[in-house]
């Protein structure tokens, strides 16, 4: 929804994408099934039928939209020239995403990928892939040729037609999901076992509350209200945030556990939740870029927004004392520890061709957990009466 409030011509293109995955044939042949009238020209009611054929939902504003940016002279239809412009250019665009995927696997650079190449291919997507398997993907790619060497046109247009299954299995559950109702996630587990029924009653307040105060923005003609929903959940996760520390304040002085110790465990992993699900989530769409650069500007934010806001309130509403005390004992060692920490980090990376690997994760934990271990140890140290 934010990608289409951001950028409006993402319909177009998504649309563009979609002649080009699922109709069959070239451009000519598409514009043909696209003019259902055969007058030489597209008007809006085939524009619209273009859009329903691609199962793309989409309002009548959205498509008249669509319709102005592509009818280039303004003369209210969309010409055959200027459907090809459109068509090329999405094709171009496809291309451009799928020739990086397929370098990538292209080993040796023949410019053509093997059978080998083709499983490793597969084993990224689903790592107990099967032989038969690769066999079958090596028979849809292939077209003409050696039949264990795909070219990258035959790559492509595999590609081009795994988008258009994707998407019709997408828009399908989509479907799926509307038609169930607004309390569709409130259905209790049927068939399923003790500890289905025992995670439904423990999420169950939450899931209620967030249903039935937070607009589904995924539901057909609910677009409009994603800036409520993004601040409604921004509110949610504050609540949740405030209540989580003081639950967490309160088993800490029940159990004899220091603030600071669960701080460092406790509130840490709770607050981390979300940059790992989201960071797990475009890893798999392969933006592992992303996934390191969204977990450090979650902690950069965190201590330059998320600490001193609270501050810069507190000192800002009239209240006694107008200062914020901050304990200053073992500051310069927890600094110096987190350079340290730092300093690792980028080291490992380094070390493992800044490439994220299963040797990585394991060395991250084990920084982690030395981490763990010298914060419970200083604590000790500091307070005897811990532990």
């Amino acid at each position: 929804v934010l990608q289409l409030l951001l950028h409006p011509e993402a319909w177009e293109q998504k649309a563009g994408i979609g002649i080009v995955a699922k109709i069959e044939g070239d451009v000519d042949t598409t514009f043909k099934q696209v003019d259902l009238n055969g007058d030489g020209s597209i008007d809006k009611e085939e524009l619209v039928k273009l859009f329903a054929k691609l199962e793309h939902g989409i309002s009548d504003e959205e498509v008249w939209e669509v319709f102005r940016s592509l009818d280039l002279d303004g003369d209210g239809t969309i010409s055959e020239d200027e459907f090809m412009n459109w068509y090329l250019k999405s094709e171009k665009h496809i291309l451009s995403k799928v020739k990086p995927i397929f370098d990538t696997f292209d080993a040796d650079k023949s410019g053509t990928i093997d059978r080998y190449e083709v499983c490793k291919l597969l084993k990224k997507l689903e790592p107990n892939v099967k032989e038969s398997d690769v066999d079958d993907v090596i028979k849809a790619m292939y077209k003409s040729g050696p039949t264990e060497e795909i070219t990258f046109e035959e790559f492509a247009n595999w590609y081009m037609n795994f988008i258009a299954i994707s998407h019709q299995h997408s828009c399908g559950m989509q479907i799926e999901e509307e038609s169930q109702g607004i309390c569709a996630a409130l259905t209790p587990p049927r068939g399923e076992g003790f500890f289905a029924w025992l995670k439904y009653l423990l999420v169950l307040p939450l899931v209620a509350a967030l249903t039935f105060t937070i607009p589904d923005v995924r539901r057909q003609g609910w677009g409009n209200w994603c800036y409520a929903s993004f601040f409604l959940s921004i509110l949610w996760i504050g609540i949740f945030s405030f209540a989580m520390v003081t639950w967490v304040e309160i088993v800490g002085n029940t159990l004899g556990i220091p603030s600071v110790i669960m701080g460092l465990t406790v509130l840490a992993a709770g607050t981390s939740v979300p940059d790992l699900f989201s960071s797990v989530i475009v890893a798999r769409m392969g933006q592992g870029d992303m996934a390191v650069s969204s977990s450090i500007g979650s902690n950069i934010f965190d201590i330059l927004v998320g600490l001193p806001l609270p501050w810069l309130v507190f000192l800002l509403w009239p209240s006694t004392p107008n200062v914020v005390t901050i304990q200053t004992q073992g500051i310069w060692q927890s600094i110096f520890i987190l350079i340290g920490m730092l300093v690792a980090i980028i080291a490992i990376v380094h070390c493992q061709g800044w490439k994220m690997t299963k040797t990585l994760g394991g060395l991250m934990f084990l920084l982690y957990f030395a981490f763990l271990v010298q914060a419970f140890v200083m604590e000790y140290y500091r307070n005897p009466c811990f532990g």
